[in-house]
């Protein structure tokens, strides 16, 4: 089946996506460096919209000033002459050694010190470049021994960290939010803010918490056991849903990062349902980049590498034609309403209906016939069945 990526779509990718060598804690690159100049003409070329980075990912951490304005020059001629966007930025707190106990939590002061300093100045890059998005994961901060931290404190750093960044965006006029990725482990043994839930939580206790999200991330929340699906929806419904990173994942282990649809693929196709279609009963929709965050895999040259940008773009389309079909299916519209999925939109409690008038009203309780409730069935098996053939393309 034909389909065409455009920059419409909002496909975005990370340079050290496309960029990634394939070393692992087990093993040295496989292939060699990608040139950044030659990945924003190939995935221009391929219909993307965007290009996101690390800092590190484009610029050296020892690079001198001279050297920065250079790459900085050449790269932006690059998004010139393709059009290419970039509408994410983010931080590297984890590679270098200096960042081996964390950036913002780094039980060592000057180097929390240093880590602010290097994430505000890619504030200022993020502006110079037209993000709308900076991405802050906290890949180590967290520990292996639950006495190495004090975690009071450590949670008042984190948030000191982020309020002060926040705090610049603000004072500076930046249009620019800030979207925390959560993530359970890995580099760590424990990551502070590992789910989607934890984050909105420690986002509540902000200064600056307006302009602070979410970027989940669909690996990270299933490496966890936990629904990818169900976390993307609540932070839609609490409006911070700011970015997303899609990706394939198989189960509960080490981060895969496999082309999205490659992995739980029921998953992947709600997941695209929800993006596309919005909620049943309406409501907040997302209206971001669809952003990939995978690795090709380690045994492609760089033909794979390339054919995996694409493969990722080209699932994305396929499950968005079925998720669109299966929406506009009459079939499936009255299997909802079967399944009392409209029903759930509707208030529990009537239009100025009190407590007190609630306890009055017997048919809600006293009269209420629990024997008969319960022999309701709600068909999900079939709404379910009817996701399945739509996504198999059977219907």
């Amino acid at each position: 089946m034909a389909v065409q990526p455009t920059p419409e779509d909002r496909f975005t990718f990370g340079l050290w996506t496309v960029g990634w060598t394939g070393n692992d804690p087990f093993g040295v690159p496989t292939r060699a460096d990608v040139d950044p100049i030659e990945a924003v003409h190939k995935l221009s070329e391929f219909g993307a919209y965007g290009m996101t980075f690390h800092d590190n990912d484009l610029i050296p951490f020892d690079a001198t000033a001279a050297e920065r304005d250079r790459i900085l020059s050449d790269f932006k001629a690059a998004l010139a002459e393709t059009g290419l966007q970039v509408p994410m930025i983010t931080t590297n707190l984890f590679s270098h050694p200096v960042f081996k106990d964390g950036g913002f939590t780094s039980n060592d002061r000057a180097v929390r010190r240093f880590a602010l300093r290097k994430v505000l100045t890619n504030i200022d890059l993020a502006a110079e470049l037209g993000a709308k998005t900076f991405v802050m994961w906290g890949g180590r901060e967290g520990s292996e021994y639950d006495g190495s931290k004090d975690l009071a404190a450590a949670f008042d750093r984190m948030k000191e960290g982020v309020d002060t960044v926040a705090g610049y965006v603000k004072e500076k006029g930046y249009d620019l939010r800030l979207a925390i990725e959560p993530k359970p482990n890995e580099p760590r043994g424990d990551i502070l803010l590992p789910t989607v839930g934890h984050a909105l939580a420690f986002i509540a206790q902000l200064e600056h918490g307006d302009i602070v999200g979410l970027n989940p991330e669909t690996g990270h929340e299933q490496m966890a056991g936990l629904n990818f699906t169900h976390g993307i929806a609540q932070a839609l419904w609490a409006g911070k849903l700011f970015h997303i990173d899609l990706n394939g994942q198989r189960g509960i282990k080490y981060d895969q990062d496999l082309v999205f649809g490659h992995g739980d693929l029921t998953s992947a196709f709600f997941t695209v349902d929800l993006l596309e279609n919005g909620f049943p009963n309406g409501g907040p929709k997302y209206d971001g980049p669809r952003h990939f965050d995978y690795k090709p895999s380690r045994t492609d040259g760089y033909d794979g590498v390339w054919e995996s940008a694409k493969a990722n773009m080209r699932m994305y389309l396929l499950l968005k034609e079925r998720a669109v079909a299966f929406r506009a299916d009459p079939e499936v519209q009255e299997a909802l309403k079967t399944s009392g999925v409209f029903e759930l939109g509707e208030s529990t409690l009537a239009a100025g209906e009190s407590t007190a008038d609630l306890l009055a009203d017997t048919a809600s309780f006293e009269d209420f016939d629990a024997t008969k409730a319960a022999e309701r069935s709600f068909a999900f098996i079939r709404l379910n069945q009817l996701a399945l053939e739509h996504l198999m393309g059977a219907r």
